[in-house]
């Protein structure tokens, strides 16, 4: 959502008076629908805050990652799966597996 989009602020729309005319909308009826636009637009102007700074941390923490993996040259090596693994193949294999790799 483009900031030139925007066309009114909750400012706006609580200063705004309309006319009234002989047969015109209840005032008190249009008063309480416009307190809850502006409920809404307030709401969602902070929802949009956030998400800006979530992009913005979400941004520098790849940024990190990327520096952080060309850094280190090397790739990461999980462990932790090279040794289930070295375990199911012990128990698919035997104990022959086992001690031939030992």
């Amino acid at each position: 959502m483009n900031g030139n989009q925007i066309k009114l602020s909750g400012k706006d729309i609580l200063e705004k008076d309309f006319k009234t005319a002989m047969r015109g909308y209840n005032q008190e009826e249009v008063d309480e629908f416009l307190d809850i636009v502006i409920q809404d637009y307030e709401a969602f102007t902070q929802e949009i805050d956030r998400l800006k700074q979530e992009i913005i941390r979400l941004k520098k923490s790849s940024e990190n990652q990327v520096k952080t993996r060309s850094a280190s040259g090397a790739p990461q090596v999980n462990y932790d799966v090279l040794k289930r693994l070295s375990n199911l193949e012990k128990a698919v294999f035997g104990s022959k597996y086992a001690n031939a790799d030992s």
